[in-house]
C-alpha cells in the first residue's frame, strides 16, 4: 500500500527527485517558488512510500481561500499545467492518488484538494470522490526531421510562415531584457481587448516567472520585431528535461496580417529541437492549435471538497472571477472613452 510522508526541501530530496523520468518544469524548485510567490502559498512536497521503501514525489502547493486550506496540484488560475506526482516505472498512479486522499484531507487537514497530473486518466480516477473536467492539451512530438515536422502543419500555415519572413519578419530571442514583461504584457492587454476582456493576471506575474525561471537557463523569451524595427509579438516559453511549454503569446492587433505568432511558434519548435528537446506542449487543446500538426492528449483536472458546501464555494469563486474580467474590461473601455 502506497502512503504519502510530507517532508521539508533540501539538495538531496531535490537531487532525487531530478533523477525521475516523468518529471516536469512545474515540479522543479524554481517553478515551485514562482508559484508560491504570486499565489502566497506554501509549498507542499511529500514522498510515496511503498513498505517504507520511496517510490515516488508529490507536489502541491497549500494556500488560504475563504478561510480554509487549499491543497492545489495545481488549482485552476495558478498558469501552472500539471503538478502532481512523480513515479517510479510500474508504480500505480491510480495507487499514488488513492493515497493522497488520506494524507490530503487527514495529515495536511485540506478543505479542497485540486490535482492535474499529466499521467493520469480518467480510468484512474473512479470511486475516490472525486470530481472531475475534461482538459486535453495540444503536443507535437518533436523527433520528425523538421522538414517532416514543417510538412505536418497545415498548408495556411506553411503560407503564413512563409509570408512573415517575407514581410520581414524577424525572430529574437530578447534573454534577460528587463522591458519584456511589461512589453509582453502591454500586447496581451490587446489581446484580450479583441474579447472585450482584461487579463487574467497582472504583469508582476510576468516578471515574477523570469525573475525565478531565467536564471536558471529554463526559459525561453522570443520577440518578433516587423521591417521596421517594432516588437509587434512576443511569446513565453518555459523549457525543461523533455518538453518545451508554451505559457504564454501576445501580439499587437494591427501587425497580425504579418503573421508573427506563426513565426514564433516555428522558430521555437526549431530552437527545442537543437537541443534535444522531444516534445512542445501547447498546454491546452484551442482548435488553433491544430494548424501546427499537433496531437490531442488527455488530461483529466480532477478535485474533491471536504464537504458540498466548499465544493460550493469553490465553483461561485470561479464564476464570480469570470464576472469580475468581464466587469472591469467594460469599465477600462469606458474609461478610455471618456476624455480626461
Amino acid at each position: 500500500m502506497l502512503k504519502l510522508h510530507r517532508v521539508e526541501p533540501s539538495a538531496e530530496l531535490w537531487a532525487d527527485r531530478a533523477t525521475y523520468e516523468d518529471r516536469l518544469i512545474f515540479h522543479t524548485r524554481e517553478w515551485i517558488r514562482f508559484v508560491a510567490e504570486c499565489q502566497r502559498a506554501e509549498p507542499l512536497l511529500a514522498v510515496v512510500t511503498d513498505g517504507g521503501r520511496p517510490v515516488g514525489h508529490f507536489t502541491g502547493l497549500l494556500a488560504r481561500r475563504f478561510g480554509m486550506r487549499i491543497l492545489g496540484s495545481p488549482m485552476a488560475g495558478w498558469t501552472t499545467s500539471y503538478v502532481g506526482f512523480n513515479l517510479r516505472p510500474g508504480v500505480s498512479r491510480r495507487a499514488a492518488l488513492e493515497a493522497l486522499m488520506p494524507f490530503a484531507f487527514g495529515e495536511v487537514g485540506a478543505a479542497h484538494l485540486e490535482i492535474r497530473d499529466r499521467g493520469l486518466t480518467e480510468n484512474d480516477l473512479g470511486g475516490l470522490g472525486l470530481r472531475w473536467d475534461a482538459a486535453p492539451t495540444a503536443v507535437i512530438d518533436l523527433n520528425p526531421t523538421e522538414d517532416q515536422l514543417f510538412g505536418a502543419m497545415a498548408s495556411a500555415c506553411r503560407r503564413n510562415i512563409r509570408k512573415a519572413a517575407k514581410s520581414g519578419v524577424v525572430i529574437e530571442d530578447a534573454g534577460g531584457d528587463p522591458a519584456f514583461a511589461d512589453e509582453f504584457y502591454d500586447q496581451l492587454r490587446d489581446v484580450f481587448a479583441k474579447q472585450n476582456l482584461v487579463p487574467t493576471y497582472s504583469v508582476d506575474r510576468v516578471r515574477s516567472l523570469i525573475r525565478h525561471l531565467a536564471p536558471a537557463g529554463n526559459l525561453l523569451l522570443l520577440r518578433a520585431r516587423d521591417a521596421d524595427g517594432r516588437s509587434i509579438a512576443t511569446a513565453v516559453l518555459p523549457w525543461y528535461h523533455r518538453t518545451m511549454y508554451f505559457w504564454g503569446g501576445a501580439s499587437y492587433r494591427p501587425f497580425q496580417h504579418l503573421r508573427p505568432n506563426e513565426a514564433l511558434i516555428w522558430h521555437a519548435l526549431q530552437w527545442a529541437k537543437e537541443r534535444g528537446v522531444t516534445e512542445f506542449d501547447f498546454v491546452g487543446g484551442n482548435a488553433y492549435k491544430a494548424k501546427y500538426g499537433t496531437t490531442e492528449v488527455p488530461v483529466p483536472w480532477a478535485r474533491r471538497s471536504r464537504s458540498p458546501l466548499v465544493a460550493h464555494l469553490r465553483d461561485a469563486a470561479k464564476q464570480g472571477f469570470a464576472l469580475k474580467q468581464r466587469t472591469v474590461a467594460r469599465l477600462t473601455r469606458q474609461s478610455v472613452a471618456i476624455p480626461g
